[in-house]
C-alpha cells in the first residue's frame, strides 16, 4: 500500500515537473531491489532529473548569474537499475507490482490534479533562486558567485570533491571576497593561483573569514572543495570579480632614477642616469600584458662615464663622451686616447648606432673595429668615412673602439648606442624623441616595427615601417627614421606641440622661425607655455592672426614661469628670432608650447563675490579691458590688489583680493621731541586690541594731550584709539598777570599764563583804553608779555562838560569875557585841526583811493569793542604776530 501511494505521488510530481518515466523494453530482464531506494532518495533523484532536463544540451557550467554547485549523482552499487538524469526506473518487490511496471509504455504520462500541483510547486521553489553549476565547473565571467553544494540535495551521498576554475582576461587578476563560510574539520576549501611559474596557495579554510578579500597575481584561479562527511555538508559563498593587474614598481638604478608612466599593462618605465654616469641596459621597459604582467626588459645599471673600458656580456647600452679630466689613458693637456671593448654573449652580434657625434676634423679621430684589438678589421674611420645612418654591424660578438682627441677649441660630443642580438633576431630599434610598436618584442625574423614621433617632432630620414629580414644575417630592411623639432611650420590639428628648433638640444643663433596654427573657425586657441628659457636678446612673439601683420598678443624674452594665452580668433602665428650677432652666445634650453582649440569665450573667467565686501565693475560683463574695483565693509581691510583688469589674453591682471577682519589700530605715529613706550615689535605685529601706548617728552619739552592711549575693539568698524596722540611742546616759565587797569578790567582773570596764551583788556564807560587791547605771553626764560599792559583814560567829552559847569558858576562881566576868550582860543584851533584832518581824509580816500591811514590817525581811531568776553588759548595756532591793525573811533 505504501508503494502504491508512493507511486502515485511520484507520478504526479513528475507530471508537474515535466519529467517522463521510461520503463525497460519487455525483453529486458527486470531487476528488483525492494529496499534499495528510500523514498527520500527517489524524490531527490527526480528533482535532479528535472534540473538536468531543464538545461539546454551543450551548455557548460559557466554562467554570469550567481552560481550554486550541485554534485553529480554517483551510481548506487546494487542490483537495482542505476538512477540517471532523464531515466528513472522503479522496481517493486511483488510480481504484481513488477507486472504493472512492465506494462507501462514509454514516455507515458498521467493527468495531475490542480491542488496537488500547486502544493508540489511550493515545495520546489527553493531551487529557483540561483542557477547552480556542477562540480568541476569553469567560469570565465568578469564577475560571478561560487557557492557550496545544496545541503539538502547531498544529505545522504558520499564524500564530495569539487573544483571550480576561474579564468579572466590576460592582464586582469581575480579578487575573491568571502561572503560566508561554515565548514567542519572534515572539510577543506583551498584557493590556488594558477598560470604563473607554478601553483600558488592564496588561502585555505583555516585562513578564511567573512569579509576577507583574496587577490591573485595572475588571471587564473582554482577553488578546491572537499568533504569527507556523508551528510550535513558545510556551506560557503564566494564572490569574485576581475581587477587590473600591474607590474611591480621598478627599482631606481644606483646613480640614476626612473620615471613610470603607468605600472599597468602598456605602461612604460624610463630609466636615466645622473651626470657622470651612463646607462647600461634598456632605457625604456614596457609592462607586458601576460598572465602575470611583467616588464619587457631587466632593470638597467648606471655606470661611471670613463675614458675606455671593457664591457662584458653587453646587451644594450651607451658610450658617451669622456669627462674633461679623464681618469686614465690621457696625455698632457686636454689630449685623450680612449679604448673601449664591447663583448656580447657567445653567438651574439652587436649593432652600433651613432646618436650624436661632433669631432674636430683635423685633431679628433674615432675608429670602430670588428674584433677585440687595434689590429681587427676597421668598420668606421672618422677621417675617411661618413657617419653611417644605419649604424654598424659586428662580424662576431665584439667591437673595439678607439677615440683620440687632440683639440680643445671644439667641445667633444659623442653618444653611441650598442645593441646585442643573436642569429635569429634583429637588434632592438632605436628612435630618440619618438615611439615605435612591434609585432614581436623579441624582434624575430618577420617582425614589423612602426615608428611615430613625439608631439612637436617631425619624422625625417628613413621609413616609418621596417621589417626584420634575411635569415642568414638578420637585419632591418631600412634604417630607423629620425625625429627632429623643425624651425616653423603650419599646424592644423585641434591640439599639438611647438618646440624650439633642435629641442631638447639648444637652438642655434640667427634663426627666424614662424609657426601658423589654424583651427576651426568657431573655436579659439589656448597656448600653454610650459617652458620658456631663451636668451635676453632673443624674442618669442605671439600674433593674434594668420600673419606677422596681425596684432601682437604677447612678446617674451629671457625666462618666465608657466603661463597661458588665449587667442581672440581661430588663427595664431608664433615667431621666434634668435640674435645672429650675439658674440657671447650661450646655450639655452629653448621653449615648449602646447596648444589646443577651445570653445570661444571673449570674457575673462567669472570671479566669485567677495565676502564682507562688494565689487564695482566698469562693464556689464568681464570683457577685455574691463576693470573690477573691490571694497570692504567697515571693520574689514582689503588683502591684495583692490583693482584688477581683464587682460588681452582673457586673464585677470592679479588674483581677486579678500576682505580680512581688522584686528589692529592704526599706527599712532612717533611723537616729535618725545618717545613712546608699550609699542609692539612693530610694524609687522601691529597694534592689536588692548595695546596701551604711553608718551613722554624730551627734556625742555612738555606734553600737550593725554599721556597714554589704548586700542579698543568695536563690533562694527575698525578698532580705534581712546584719544588723539599728544604733542611735545617747548617748556617755558609762565607770564604773571599784570593786573587790571584802573577804571578797567580783563577777561578770565588768573595768576599765570603759559607761553602763547593771550590776555584781553577793557575799560569802563567814559574811559578810553590807551595801549594794546590784547597782549600775548611770548616764550622765553623767563616768558614776557609782548607789550606793556594798557591803561584807561577819561574820555574828552566828559572833560569839556565839567569845564562848562565851572564857567557857568562864575559871576561878573570880567569873568564872562575871560571865559569867552578862553573858549574861543581853545575851540578855534580845534576846529582848524578838525578841518585839516577832514581835508586830508577826503584827499586820501576820494582822490587817491588808497586804503591806508596816517600814523597819527591811528592814534585817534581806536574803537572800543564790547564784544563777548573770550580767551584765545590755542596751541595749534601760535600767536606770534606783529603789526596788527586795530581801529578806534573818538568823538570830541
Amino acid at each position: 500500500m505504501g508503494f502504491a501511494v508512493l507511486a502515485v505521488i511520484f507520478t504526479v510530481m513528475h507530471m508537474d515537473l515535466g519529467v517522463c518515466f521510461v520503463t525497460p523494453e519487455p525483453d529486458a530482464s527486470p531487476t528488483s531491489a525492494p529496499d534499495s531506494y528510500p523514498p527520500g532518495e527517489l524524490i531527490h533523484a527526480a528533482l535532479q532529473s528535472k534540473e538536468y532536463l531543464g538545461q539546454v544540451p551543450g551548455v557548460t557550467g559557466t554562467t554570469t548569474n550567481p552560481t550554486q554547485a550541485v554534485p553529480e549523482l554517483e551510481p548506487v552499487e546494487s542490483t537495482a537499475a542505476a538512477i540517471s538524469p532523464g531515466l528513472l526506473t522503479t522496481a517493486l518487490g511483488s510480481s504484481s507490482a513488477a507486472g504493472k511496471t512492465g506494462l507501462r509504455s514509454p514516455m507515458s504520462s498521467f493527468p495531475l490534479e490542480e491542488e496537488t500541483t500547486t502544493t508540489l510547486i511550493t515545495t520546489t521553489t527553493i531551487t529557483t533562486m540561483h542557477m547552480p553549476v556542477q562540480c568541476n565547473a569553469s567560469l570565465s565571467a568578469m564577475e560571478d558567485f561560487v557557492e557550496s553544494p545544496d545541503p539538502g540535495s547531498s544529505s545522504s551521498l558520499s564524500t564530495l570533491e569539487c573544483t571550480y576554475s576561474i579564468t579572466v582576461y590576460p592582464g586582469y587578476g581575480v579578487e575573491i571576497q568571502v561572503r560566508k563560510t561554515n565548514l567542519s574539520k572534515e572539510e577543506s576549501l583551498v584557493i590556488m593561483g594558477q598560470g604563473g611559474s607554478g601553483p600558488e596557495l592564496l588561502a585555505n579554510e583555516t585562513l578564511m573569514k567573512e569579509g576577507q578579500v583574496i587577490r591573485s597575481t595572475t588571471n587564473q584561479v582554482s577553488i578546491h572543495y572537499r568533504s569527507l562527511r556523508q551528510s550535513n555538508h558545510g556551506t560557503f559563498s564566494l564572490h569574485y570579480q576581475a581587477f587590473l593587474l600591474s607590474c611591480p614598481f621598478p627599482t631606481s638604478p644606483e646613480g640614476g632614477g626612473v620615471t613610470v608612466t603607468d605600472i599597468h599593462p602598456g605602461g612604460q618605465a624610463h630609466f636615466h642616469c645622473d651626470p657622470g654616469f651612463q646607462i647600461r641596459g634598456h632605457e625604456v621597459a614596457t609592462c607586458v600584458n601576460t598572465t602575470q604582467p611583467r616588464w619587457s626588459t631587466p632593470e638597467p645599471q648606471c655606470v661611471v662615464v670613463s675614458c675606455g673600458g671593457w664591457i662584458r656580456n653587453a646587451t644594450v647600452g651607451r658610450i658617451l663622451s669622456p669627462p674633461s679630466q679623464p681618469v686614465s689613458n690621457h696625455s698632457n693637456g686636454n689630449n685623450l686616447s680612449c679604448h673601449w671593448l664591447i663583448e656580447a654573449k657567445e653567438g651574439h652580434r652587436l649593432h652600433l648606432h651613432f646618436e650624436r657625434i661632433a669631432l674636430d676634423e683635423d685633431e679628433d679621430k674615432l675608429i670602430v673595429r670588428s674584433g677585440n684589438s687595434s689590429l681587427s678589421r676597421s668598420l668606421f674611420d672618422s677621417d675617411i668615412d661618413d657617419v653611417p645612418e644605419r649604424g654598424l654591424l659586428s662580424d662576431g660578438s665584439m667591437l673595439y673602439l678607439e677615440l683620440t682627441v687632440d683639440s680643445s677649441s671644439i667641445p667633444l660630443l659623442l653618444a653611441l648606442r650598442y645593441e646585442a642580438f643573436d642569429d635569429e633576431h634583429c637588434w632592438e630599434p632605436y628612435m630618440p624623441h619618438g615611439n615605435f610598436s612591434s609585432s614581436d618584442i623579441s624582434y624575430q625574423l618577420g617582425t614589423i616595427v612602426s615608428f611615430s614621433c613625439s608631439p612637436g617632432f617631425v619624422m625625417e630620414q628613413g621609413s616609418g615601417t621596417i621589417e626584420c629580414v634575411d635569415p642568414r644575417s638578420p637585419h632591418w630592411n631600412d634604417s630607423e627614421p629620425v625625429c627632429r623639432a623643425l624651425c616653423g611650420g603650419e599646424l592644423t590639428e585641434p591640439s599639438g606641440t611647438i618646440l624650439s628648433p633642435d629641442w631638447p638640444q639648444s637652438y642655434s643663433k640667427g634663426l627666424d622661425c614662424v609657426w601658423q596654427i589654424l583651427v576651426n573657425e568657431e573655436k579659439r586657441i589656448e597656448l600653454e607655455v610650459q617652458i620658456l628659457n631663451i636668451r635676453h636678446t632673443d624674442v618669442l612673439t605671439v600674433f593674434g592672426g594668420r600673419d606677422l601683420m596681425s596684432h601682437v598678443i604677447g612678446q617674451y624674452m629671457g625666462s618666465r614661469e608657466r603661463f597661458q594665452i588665449v587667442s581672440g580668433g581661430s588663427e595664431v602665428t608664433i615667431q621666434f628670432q634668435s640674435d645672429p650677432d650675439d658674440s657671447s652666445f650661450i646655450l639655452s634650453q629653448g621653449f615648449l608650447i602646447h596648444y589646443r582649440e577651445v570653445e570661444p569665450n571673449d570674457t575673462c573667467p567669472t570671479l566669485p563675490q567677495i565676502e564682507f565686501g562688494w565689487i564695482s565693475s566698469s562693464h556689464s560683463s568681464p570683457v577685455r579691458g574691463s576693470v573690477l574695483t573691490y571694497q570692504c565693509q567697515p571693520g574689514y581691510d582689503i588683502s591684495g590688489s583692490d583693482i584688477i583688469t581683464c587682460q588681452w589674453d582673457l586673464t585677470w591682471s592679479s588674483p581677486p583680493p579678500t576682505c580680512v577682519k581688522v584686528q589692529q589700530c592704526p599706527d599712532p605715529g612717533e611723537v616729535v621731541n618725545g618717545a613712546t613706550s608699550g609699542r609692539s615689535v612693530r610694524p609687522e605685529a601691529g597694534f592689536t586690541v588692548g595695546t596701551v601706548v604711553r608718551f613722554s617728552c624730551n627734556q625742555g619739552y612738555q606734553l600737550e594731550g593725554p599721556s597714554q592711549i589704548s586700542c579698543h575693539g568695536r563690533d562694527t568698524g575698525t578698532p580705534k584709539w581712546s584719544d588723539r596722540s599728544p604733542k611735545c611742546v617747548l617748556k617755558y616759565d609762565p607770564c604773571t598777570n599784570p593786573g587790571a587797569p584802573d577804571n578797567g578790567y580783563q577777561t578770565l582773570y588768573k595768576h599765570t599764563y603759559q607761553a602763547g596764551e593771550t590776555l584781553r583788556f577793557f575799560c569802563y564807560e567814559g574811559y578810553e583804553l590807551i595801549g594794546e587791547v590784547i597782549i600775548t605771553c611770548v616764550p622765553g626764560h623767563p616768558s614776557q608779555w609782548n607789550s606793556p599792559p594798557p591803561f584807561c583814560k577819561v574820555a574828552y567829552e566828559g572833560l569839556f562838560d565839567d569845564r562848562k559847569a565851572e564857567v557857568s558858576q562864575t559871576d561878573g562881566p570880567s569873568h564872562q569875557i575871560l571865559s569867552e576868550n578862553i573858549a574861543l582860543a581853545i575851540i578855534l584851533p580845534i576846529i582848524l585841526v578838525i578841518l585839516l584832518i577832514g581835508g586830508l581824509y577826503m584827499y586820501y580816500t576820494n582822490i587817491c583811493r588808497l586804503e591806508w591811514k596816517p600814523l597819527f590817525w591811528k592814534s585817534l581811531s581806536h574803537t572800543h569793542s564790547y564784544s563777548p568776553i573770550t580767551v584765545e588759548s590755542d596751541f595749534n595756532n601760535p600767536l606770534y604776530e606783529a603789526g596788527d591793525t586795530r581801529e578806534y573811533e573818538v568823538s570830541i
